[in-house]
């Protein structure tokens, strides 16, 4: 049975859970504790006369009735956002938007997006995450992440943002010292600069690796920065992101055929989509990742794929 008016606070807390799908990642943004939450819930509950969410796999998810509930929220919302206005008078928004990325993709592509988007609402705040890993099953504590390969995840949405290309890379320093690989073959002489074999969580950055099991491991990082930097140092034959690498004058491709091409994919809750601000973040990423596909390519992927197979050398693609 319904047990009175609907609190409007109450409401406020679902599009909160609904959007992180854990009590305490939804306390944590509306700067409540864990039972507070779980009071407002129970408020909802007993105010509609049934459950607005249920325990699932993933975390808490809406009810048929939740999601009545989330979406009559949502107009609230979106009310009240309008009557709030920018400087120049027009309709503003705000809030805080989390997003989880890799090192690389952090530096070169999300924070340049964030500043876009600061630019144009000044209310909104891009927090960035660093962190190389599998989509979350719960995304708790997160609005948005971008991650490496095609996930598989419950109750979220998906969107492919943009395929990279990972190639071999030496100084000229190195190249100068040792002399360059002219095959495949001859990579097994040289030392390997990538990621921390027992502590990648990520199957196309694993898949990669294959690419040349012939060499040992020199200095190997979680972070592509310490690769970069690495590889720069002299310490061997990096594996490392076109788009980073490209940027360097000290750095020389070795072997372009010897390549994988990965891809950067987006996912995010389904209720966090419609926030208009995390909207807005996804869209300027989304542009962000389009502006810079040829760099993300690699140039000389580019012209290297267009040619024909003369030297044997594998290619391998990853998805």
């Amino acid at each position: 049975m319904r047990g009175g008016a609907v609190n409007p606070q109450d409401l406020v807390v679902l599009l909160a859970v609904g959007r992180t799908g854990r009590f305490t990642a939804a306390g944590d943004d509306l700067g409540l504790n864990h039972t507070t939450v779980a009071r407002r819930i129970e408020s909802l509950e007993h105010a509609l006369g049934g459950r607005v969410v249920t325990r699932g796999a993933a975390g808490w998810e809406l009810t048929e009735l939740g999601r009545r509930a989330f979406a009559s929220a949502e107009q609230v919302e979106d009310a009240m956002l309008g009557l709030s206005t920018d400087a120049d008078g027009t309709a503003g928004l705000e809030g805080a938007v989390r997003v989880s990325a890799t090192d690389g993709f952090s530096a070169y592509l999300l924070a340049p997006a964030a500043v876009d988007v600061r630019s144009r609402h000044p209310r909104i705040g891009v927090e960035i995450v660093t962190a190389t890993r599998l989509a979350s099953h719960t995304r708790s504590g997160v609005d948005i992440e971008i991650v490496v390969g095609e996930p598989h995840v419950h109750r979220a949405e998906a969107i492919r943002l943009a395929d990279y290309t990972l190639g071999l890379y030496a100084s000229r320093s190195y190249l100068c010292r040792h002399a360059a690989p002219t095959s495949h073959a001859e990579l097994s002489g040289h030392p390997l600069i990538y990621f921390v074999d027992s502590m990648l969580q990520v199957d196309d950055l694993d898949l990669a690796r294959t690419l040349v099991p012939q060499m040992q491991e020199a200095v190997t990082s979680t972070n592509v920065f310490v690769h970069v930097e690495a590889t720069r140092a002299h310490a061997g034959i990096g594996l490392l992101p076109c788009f980073m690498a490209d940027r360097h004058d000290d750095l020389v491709r070795v072997l372009p055929r010897v390549r994988a091409r990965l891809s950067y994919w987006l996912v995010a809750r389904t209720e966090s989509f419609r926030r208009p601000e995390v909207a807005v973040v996804v869209d300027a990423i989304r542009a962000a990742a389009h502006a810079r596909r040829g760099e993300l390519l690699g140039d000389a992927a580019e012209t290297t794929s267009r040619q024909p197979l003369r030297d044997g050398l594998p290619s391998v693609r990853a998805r």
